[in-house]
């Protein structure tokens, strides 16, 4: 699968390493002071390393240089918005050509319906919401209060445990009310809140 990622700080970049180890084709990736762009796939190690040394990617020689926006709209699998916030935004969506967008960044697109490109017309564009984040801000308020700390492969294992059943959960959840996986998401949140307000007995 060919994936174009925005940004490339510690989400971006890491994204990017460990969708390479599982056999992604990373063919951009787009920043703030311009982009990368390989149709046979961008060595994001070597890339990683220059960005640390350097501060930018720019430069880098084992792609070719490309303007971000054109990034965001490039023909690919997954598009990850993993930095800047509103990169997409009714300007831009109805030329955004990816199956799916997994969102990473702090501001993802609004909630308002866009509309995409013709390959995305019979499907639709999905979007998702992994959040690793918070989880792993959990997984250290845990450890804190229990003085003692996990190896970080029970860390990852722990997390992937975690994303795969929300993944499935929200996936399941827009399958029988029929809506898209976005807002699915909210609505299994806050059926979730509902439910546990009421267990406790706690009414407005």
């Amino acid at each position: 699968m060919q994936v174009v990622i925005q940004g490339f700080g510690n989400v971006g970049s890491n994204a990017a390493l460990l969708m390479m180890e599982h056999g992604y084709k990373i063919v951009g990736v787009a920043e703030k002071d311009g982009g990368l762009y390989n149709p046979n796939g961008i060595d994001i190690p070597p890339a990683c390393e220059y960005k640390y040394r350097n501060g930018t990617t720019l430069g880098f020689r084992g792609a070719e240089a490309t303007p971000s926006e054109e990034l965001i709209v490039t023909d690919c699998d997954l598009l990850i918005p993993a930095a800047t916030e509103n990169v997409i935004t009714s300007r831009n969506a109805d030329r955004i050509k990816a199956r799916i967008i997994v969102e990473g960044a702090n501001g993802p697109p609004p909630l308002s319906p866009m509309k995409f490109s013709p390959r995305n017309a019979s499907s639709s564009c999905r979007t998702f919401s992994p959040t690793p984040a918070r989880h792993s801000q959990l997984f250290e308020w845990v450890q804190d209060r229990q003085g003692y700390f996990w190896k970080e492969a029970i860390v990852n294992e722990q997390l992937e445990t975690i994303l795969r059943d929300s993944f499935d959960d929200v996936v399941r959840y827009a399958e029988a009310h029929n809506v898209n996986n976005r807002i699915a998401a909210y609505m299994l949140a806050i059926d979730r809140v509902a439910f546990t307000i009421k267990q406790r007995g706690i009414y407005a």
